[in-house]
């Protein structure tokens, strides 16, 4: 399939690290478009949705926050810390997009697993379902954050 010229410099984009160090594709050799692809794909066969993801994510980075740094708990059964930074980083999707610089921070009580992701990546997995590629320092598996946050 022949790739559109946009499509190849917002790969170049995302393989580079001049906004996040190390990049958001990691040594993942798959096209974004592949990537994304395939982990729609692991959610669709879980009957869960980016969209979903993304609510949750947001509703616990935003009740986290409150905490101001030290961990609240969520619901009883996470345990939920923001990390904030000065700055803002952009998507480099080709639309306005700024997003606080962000950590969260996710433990499960129970089960003693935790979850991490920014700000930035909560916008992927909504706006993009991309969950960065295998390698990259936030990339989230889809079937293992569904798990982990859609667990009853």
């Amino acid at each position: 399939m022949k790739r559109s010229p946009e499509a190849k410099r917002l790969e170049e984009i995302l393989r580079c690290s001049r906004i996040v160090a190390g990049g958001f594709m990691g040594e993942d050799p798959r096209p974004h478009e592949e990537i994304i692809e395939a982990d729609g794909a692991a959610l669709a066969r879980l009957g869960v949705t980016a969209r979903q993801l993304a609510v949750r994510m947001r509703e616990m980075t935003e009740y986290g926050m409150a905490g101001l740094g030290t961990p609240v708990r969520f619901e009883e059964r996470w345990e939920v810390v923001v990390d904030e930074n000065r700055g803002e980083t952009v998507c480099p999707w080709p639309h306005e997009g700024r997003y606080q610089k962000t950590v969260t921070t996710v433990r499960r009580i129970d089960t003693g697993e935790t979850a991490r992701w920014s700000a930035l990546s909560v916008h992927f997995v909504e706006a993009h379902g991309f969950f960065q590629g295998r390698g990259s320092p936030f990339r989230l598996e889809p079937e293992d954050l569904a798990r982990f946050l859609m667990a009853a």
